[in-house]
């Protein structure tokens, strides 16, 4: 079955009902500017505490002393942006519960950074997660995943922060400019000045504004028709509560696998290899600390999750009841639960500005994670490295620069998308589709000890090519099938001037009834395996690359950036099994070694170096050569 069809019943037909009006009292004013002034005062205050003492450790990794707690905190808030937190209930409310299998996916998706991404990036004392590339291939490849990552953040953050407030505009009149420049003036200032321990401490502030703004309106909304029980019965009747589809088509948009497995990809790309969460991670005081604070994220993510599709089923329940007007009926997914909010909490000073408060918040918390993360690799892997005789103090002043330098370039980048109209779905997509290659490159790398520095290249250009080829043609093929008209419950969705409406195409991309055929197939594709299939790109053109080239043969190989998948899995193994293959294993690297290193094993220091290795973190140009893949084993499973 098609999930983007769905066999519930019509939604209810618009009425010619007075049209919501939405203007904010005091109160709601007061709530709102609240939250500005709050979040800028704490970014002061980390800012002038210890001012003209402050080291470029403290500005762009929080002295790596932050605890688990708020560290978690600003993991969850990071990608928790407004165009989620409208997107996910609209995705409820027109197409049912199976967006909520989704949840799944956290598990493995947490799991496997904080077992496998963590630990590697920690022990090397990274400052950028692009570091590793240079560790693991060499500066050329760093510098290309540092390229690759600043187009991604810059397309992006311009978005994030022009849509959001153009939905609030086209709803509550709230004026357009007035509200861009405010949140980006207030963003930059204090992720400048306060650097990633101010942008840390706002994000606990913004988060916990973002579950109160929400879950309020659970609380009023479940009220107003019942309770949550009601809401649930009614969703149940009309059809949108989704059993588990077990289709394995992957062409098929939302499916118990591609929710499930095609999830954790997307996971993956946002808290394994992206700079913003890595750099979260960095800070903490100890590897237990980061890796707990990843732990911490899935209750939390899944509490997001359920409060999302909360709204969605119970605005759902509240239109069967209550007649949406016919500007509601006609206004884009992204309004919906605008236009719910301000229609279900009018009468109630202080709460539809609590709401607004927490779309800004999601707005805020993603955009000074940009900001800071930008300034971060743009410092350490295009500047330093280049620029190694500058002091402590002028590379503090110049991140600070670089922070305001790209909060500007927001602004920039927010008026740009004012003009792109149908472009913008575009623009919003480049986010998940650079996601996707990037972790296939850190993938190659961690987990291929044969790949080389030109299958790295080639490997991420493929990635990139495929991921815009079949990114880009979906949305041309959904902007031309949005012309026609669909079925009352289907996912397609017209494109007006308005540009609020292509924001959440990229959450809910246009599916037809008729079955595509040719190339249109392939741009069918569940956008949630698009990192699954770029990934595996970069992955299976890398590996060919570095074979026909030699692999790592010749070339030095630091055992501390490899995985050991390998004897990760033989634990698995009952012990019997363990100890013969470890016989065997030990004396075939004993005569190995004693081959490669006859000197080291004539003195008995072989097993010496090697727990010193393992402890220190090594120099550039100390690693063995690579000529062995056994013996690299042998290293990285000390």
């Amino acid at each position: 079955m098609n999930v983007g069809v769905s066999t519930s019943s019509p939604l209810p037909p618009p009425s010619d009902t007075s049209v919501v009006t939405s203007t904010f009292s005091t109160v709601d004013y007061v709530v709102f500017i609240l939250l500005l002034v709050l979040s800028l005062a704490i970014g002061l205050y980390h800012a002038c505490r210890g001012w003209g003492q402050h080291t470029i450790g403290q500005l762009l990794m929080a002295d790596r002393k932050m605890t688990c707690f708020p560290v978690a905190l600003s993991l969850l808030a990071t990608f928790q942006s407004a165009v989620a937190i409208l997107g996910v209930p609209s995705e409820i409310y027109q197409f049912g519960t199976q967006y909520w299998f989704l949840g799944i996916s956290y598990f493995l998706g947490l799991l496997i950074p904080a077992h496998v991404f963590i630990p590697v990036f920690y022990r090397l004392h990274l400052t950028s997660a692009y570091e590793y590339l240079e560790l693991r291939f060499n500066k050329a490849v760093r510098v290309c995943g540092t390229v690759t990552f600043i187009f991604q953040m810059v397309i992006y953050m311009g978005v994030v922060l022009y849509a959001p407030s153009l939905a609030l505009n086209a709803v509550t009149g709230f004026d357009l400019w007035l509200s861009v420049l405010t949140l980006g003036i207030v963003c930059t200032v204090y992720t400048a000045l306060g650097g990633l321990k101010a942008v840390i401490w706002t994000d606990v502030f913004q988060t916990l504004v973002m579950f109160l703004g929400q879950l309020s309106v659970i609380i009023v909304g479940s009220a107003k028709v019942g309770g949550l029980g009601h809401v649930w019965d009614v969703a149940s009747q009309h059809g949108r509560i989704s059993g588990i589809e077990l289709d394995p088509d992957p062409f098929v948009r939302h499916t118990f696998w591609t929710l499930a497995f095609g999830g954790v990809f997307m996971m993956l790309s946002l808290y394994g290899v992206n700079q913003a969460q890595v750099q979260r991670y960095l800070s903490s005081h100890t590897e237990k600390a980061a890796v707990l604070s990843c732990y911490a994220v899935f209750p939390c993510q899944q509490v997001v999750l359920c409060m999302g599709c909360l709204i969605g089923l119970v605005m759902f329940a509240y239109y069967q009841e209550y007649p949406m007007s016919t500007q509601q009926a006609q206004a884009a997914p992204d309004q919906f639960v605008l236009y719910f909010v301000m229609d279900l909490l009018k009468g109630l000073p202080g709460l539809p500005g609590l709401f607004v408060a927490c779309l800004f918040s999601g707005s805020l918390s993603t955009i000074s994670s940009a900001f800071n993360s930008l300034a971060t690799v743009t410092m350490e892997d295009l500047i330093r490295p280049w620029f190694p005789q500058f002091s402590e103090v002028q590379a503090t002043m110049l991140s600070r620069i670089l922070a305001f330098g790209y909060g500007l370039l927001c602004l920039g980048m927010a008026y740009i998308s004012s003009h792109l109209g149908p472009v913008l779905q575009a623009a919003i997509s480049i986010f998940g589709m650079v996601g996707g290659p990037l972790l296939g490159l850190f993938c190659l790398g961690m987990f291929f000890p044969c790949a080389n520095p030109p299958g790295a290249i080639v490997g991420l250009l493929a990635g990139l090519i495929m991921a815009f080829w079949i990114g880009i043609g979906s949305i041309v093929t959904s902007m031309g099938s949005s012309m026609a008209p669909s079925h009352p419950n289907g996912s397609s969705i017209s494109l007006p001037s308005n540009l609020t409406t292509v924001t959440m195409t990229t959450l809910m991309p246009s599916t037809t009834l008729s079955k595509p055929a040719g190339l249109q197939h392939l741009y069918s594709l569940s956008y949630l395996w698009y990192s699954a299939h770029n990934s595996t790109t970069v992955i299976v053109v890398g590996l060919i690359v570095s074979l026909l080239t030699g692999g790592m043969r010749g070339r030095t190989l630091n055992p501390r950036t490899i995985y050991p998948v390998l004897p990760k899995l033989l634990a698995l193994l009952p012990m019997s099994f363990q100890k013969r293959l470890h016989c065997r294993s030990c004396s075939q690297d004993l005569s190995m070694d004693t081959a490669m290193f006859p000197e080291k094993m004539s003195n008995g220091m072989l097993r010496g170096s090697r727990d010193k290795e393992a402890m220190a973190v090594p120099e550039e140009g100390s690693a063995h050569q690579a000529s062995s893949p056994t013996f690299i084993l042998q290293e990285t499973s000390l």
